[in-house]
């Protein structure tokens, strides 16, 4: 039951970051191959309903959001680390930046040109959990120069980085600030037809994206979406009840509440029973007639906890 289950898709982004971070560790695990529209029963079951991908599972207790994943990973699996050179912290701060504007160009410069040609269903899908409620594409595509002229003074950030003539972000081994530059650097050169060209000016960056692609993906194995849902069924929840003395919220374990990202994104807030709550993480218990009781696990930084009645 303590077998790592990655429910993904191939083009998603955020799910090369992870992807990436278990060919970091040379991690076997198992690949569940989900769709890029949220129509995923197997996977709404486990976590009540919780749309965005990559989600972990390991037996009845799921992760949601790579903080979690990363978190869960580097503690179940320490070495190697995802902070080499006594990183710890800093990497999670260089998140904000990468998983909020950075990424949001990078969306847009990968999306944007493209989006007439998509299905409309995804193109209104990812509108509204990316731009907004009013977001349009079509506006974006033509506003595409101004967001590269955006996006290109950032990438430039990192070219300096490596000026210093070490490897990685941060010295002689990669880590996860290399994870958090590497799935924007692979979204742009995978999805924007022009991403040659304009990634040409940075060399050094194009090189370490080289050395990046080459960490791999560990060792997957497929599985089906039935199969991680007989795991789920057949485990309990690991880890024990925890409060937190400080909780500036005051929310306490046996709490019913709701949890959903504090961008107003149109998602369905996940409830449950609160069964553990820290300074950065917060786990719901749920109860589904399909696999039973399972423990969804969320940072607490980017969502908002709610008491229920």
């Amino acid at each position: 039951m303590d077998r790592i289950i990655l429910h993904h898709y191939p083009a998603s982004p955020v799910s090369e970051k992870v992807r990436t971070g278990l060919g970091l560790k040379q991690l076997t695990w198992y690949s569940v191959e989900q769709n890029r529209l949220p129509d995923r029963p197997e996977l709404f079951a486990m976590t009540g309903g919780y749309r965005r991908i990559p989600v972990m599972q390991i037996g009845a207790d799921m992760y949601c959001d790579t903080q979690c994943i990363f978190s869960e990973l580097e503690k179940r699996f320490p070495e190697p680390t995802f902070f080499p050179n006594q990183g710890s912290g800093l990497p999670f701060a260089l998140s904000r930046w990468t998983d909020g504007p950075l990424f949001d160009l990078a969306l847009r410069v990968a999306f944007a040109p493209v989006a007439e040609s998509l299905p409309p269903a995804l193109v209104s899908d990812r509108a509204r959990l990316y731009l907004g409620p009013t977001g349009n594409f079509a506006e974006e595509a033509e506003d595409l120069p101004h967001t590269l002229a955006q996006l290109r003074p950032q990438l430039g950030w990192l070219e300096k980085r490596f000026e210093t003539g070490r490897p990685y972000v941060l010295g002689d081994a990669p880590g996860l600030p290399d994870l958090l530059a590497w799935f924007i650097v692979w979204f742009i050169s995978e999805r924007y037809a022009s991403a040659e060209d304009f990634l040409s000016e940075f060399p050094l960056l194009n090189a370490w994206a080289v050395r990046m692609k080459a960490v791999g993906h560990g060792y997957p194995t497929p599985m089906s979406p039935k199969d991680a849902l007989d795991i789920a069924k057949d485990a309990l929840p690991v880890g024990e009840e925890q409060s937190d003395s400080r909780d500036p919220q005051g929310i306490q374990p046996g709490m019913n509440a709701c949890i959903s990202p504090v961008t107003d994104s149109g998602e369905t807030p996940i409830k449950g029973q609160v069964r553990s709550v820290s300074k950065e993480s917060v786990s719901l218990t749920i109860n589904n007639n399909q696999c039973g009781e399972t423990a969804v696990h969320f940072p607490r930084v980017g969502y908002r906890l709610t008491l229920i009645d």
